[in-house]
């Protein structure tokens, strides 16, 4: 009887976290009107951290998950920028912080169902995940070469796609200027620049052809 009592106040205890942080999300879009954050994804997001500029836009979709871990997700979105969480997407940082940047009118989205796990995505022209996608953790997506090298090598920028069914594993670094073609395999601790080609597995710093690989799509979850 008391542990069915105590079950009781445990689900009243959760239904009312829950209820709570929906408030909390309704009160966080009234205060940053760029942000949009559909009714069902996550509660978990209400402790999230969001740095939103003026005119900056964030849209978290239809049944995007995180972990209840304070600051765990962390967005950064500059103004005029836009960073867009398509459905299902999991957003994971029970083993550490993941962060989310897009800088001054960059673009960074997340396609439907992909999992980022513990890792960085940062954009100042465009960042672009597609669907299904596997990002290990501590992996690092760069778009720019944040800073230049010097008073004649300025800063340079360029657009990275990696298309859907891709797997990224832990440690890996994405440059400037890559496309990582659909169901290919990023390997640990890789670094890449330029194009990877669909259905192949590479490997090293810098990543070099290991072997092809097959289907993935039929992995989707």
């Amino acid at each position: 009887m008391v542990s069915r009592l105590l079950f009781r106040l445990q689900v009243l205890l959760l239904k009312g976290v829950r209820a709570w942080d929906r408030v909390r999300l309704r009160m966080l879009m009234v205060r940053h009107p760029g942000l949009d954050i559909h009714p069902g994804a996550s509660t978990n997001l209400a402790v999230a951290r969001f740095d939103l500029a003026p005119g900056a836009k964030l849209s978290i979709g239809d049944g995007v998950v995180a972990e209840r871990i304070r600051d765990g997700v962390r967005f950064s979105v500059a103004a005029n920028a836009e960073v867009k969480i398509e459905n299902d997407v999991w957003l994971r940082s029970e083993l550490g912080p993941l962060f989310l940047r897009a800088f001054e009118s960059g673009y960074l989205r997340v396609g439907r169902a992909s999992q980022l796990n513990s890792c960085m995505l940062s954009a100042k022209v465009e960042v672009d995940v597609g669907e299904n996608v596997l990002l290990g953790m501590g992996s690092r997506v760069f778009d720019s070469d944040q800073h230049p090298v010097d008073s004649e090598h300025p800063e340079v920028s360029l657009p990275v796609r990696i298309e859907d069914h891709v797997w990224i594993a832990a440690d890996s670094t994405i440059l400037r200027g890559a496309t990582i073609g659909r169901e290919s395999v990023v390997g640990t601790r890789s670094l890449v620049r330029g194009i990877v080609e669909p259905h192949t597995v590479v490997t090293g710093n810098p990543a070099r052809l290991y072997s092809k690989v097959g289907d993935r799509a039929s992995l989707a979850r």
